[in-house]
């Protein structure tokens, strides 16, 4: 009978996330995961609370939970990364962590790595995001709605092109008060699970006041300064790396630094086939053949396959072998390809 329970309350708690902020299809991947990341007695205290933020005395009345034990319980899942608080005046709301933004990257974020079921852990997100059925129920349909969206580099923009301030991580950055760096969760789960790993640093994934705060206070995250902050915007831009952001407008929470190898965003454009998986920005780059020298960096750097090299017409006068060609449809219009 207690195996049943366990059954039940997990197929209830899946049903659960599945109704927050993406859709997360079931199967035994998904279960195995669940399993490992709760216990079914946190399982059932998260499927019985209210969806959105609420308060410590609301959650107890609709729990049926003693307040007292309650808040303890609830302070060990927001360490697990399971719940998320925020502080809304002068008391903590808690809300269920929903699959992404929240589950996956809390639990692989963290700066102590020494957990001896990590790489078990990163095991199962890879078998649950390597089926595809993720991404497939949420971008399948064409949606145009995405966690995420890219921001462009600007530094080789042509100057009659104007520029949102929301598409500016500089200005992101500027209107910031406090920020914290994290381990990238993408690289990171590669990283314990035996995939492929890349050169870029670890600590590479960055976020903004709440969210800052949230990460800093359980263990997920170490504060930084502004300076520091742009310190890593520019590392990033070094390194060729996709910016990207939450697909708001004003006071976005989280600043990603995503190369097309370990990003699961991008995966879902290179390995699932979803161009939609990620908000590209408003630019589409242009190739001025007159300065083109084939080189071919451009296609090199371009994170999501979107620059191929197509060979230069036998009839032409320059000397290069290829030429760039761009497909539109693919472009994240990240800028990555000018620098």
């Amino acid at each position: 009978m207690g195996h049943m329970v366990a059954k039940d309350i997990y197929g209830a708690l899946g049903e659960k996330i599945d109704q927050l902020h993406v859709r997360t299809p079931q199967n035994e991947a998904f279960y195995a995961m669940l399993r490992q990341l709760y216990s079914p007695d946190e399982a059932e205290l998260i499927v019985k609370m209210p969806f959105g933020l609420s308060t410590l005395d609301r959650i107890a009345k609709v729990t049926g939970r003693d307040r007292k034990e309650l808040e303890p319980r609830l302070a060990a899942l927001c360490d697990k990364g399971l719940v998320v608080d925020i502080r809304l005046g002068d008391s903590y709301h808690y809300m269920p962590a929903p699959f992404v933004i929240g589950i996956f990257e809390f639990t692989m974020m963290r700066m102590d790595s020494s957990d001896p079921d990590i790489g078990k852990v990163s095991k199962l997100f890879v078998d649950y995001l390597d089926s595809g059925q993720f991404y497939a129920a949420n971008f399948k349909d064409g949606q145009q709605v995405s966690v995420a969206r890219a921001l462009p580099h600007l530094e080789h923009l042509g100057d009659h092109v104007e520029i949102l301030d929301y598409e500016k991580v500089e200005r992101i950055v500027d209107g910031a008060d406090s920020f914290s760096l994290s381990n990238c969760s993408c690289r990171h789960k590669k990283h314990h699970a035996g995939g492929q790993v890349c050169k870029v640093p670890l600590e590479t994934c960055t976020s903004f006041g709440s969210a800052a705060d949230y990460l800093v206070r359980h263990g997920m995250g170490r504060e930084i300064s502004k300076s520091e902050m742009k310190d890593v915007v520019q590392r990033s831009k070094e390194l060729k790396l996709v910016f990207s952001v939450d697909n708001v407008r004003n006071q976005p929470a989280f600043l990603c630094h995503c190369c097309g190898c370990c990003c699961g965003i991008l995966e879902g454009i290179n390995k699932h086939g979803y161009p939609n998986a990620i908000v590209s920005s408003t630019l589409v780059p242009h190739v001025n053949m007159e300065d083109c020298n084939g080189c071919q960096k451009c296609a090199r750097a371009c994170h999501v396959s979107a620059i191929t090299l197509v060979p230069e017409p036998k009839k032409a006068t320059s000397k290069r072998m290829f030429m760039p060609e761009i497909d539109e449809a693919a472009c994240i219009g990240c800028g990555v390809c000018s620098l």
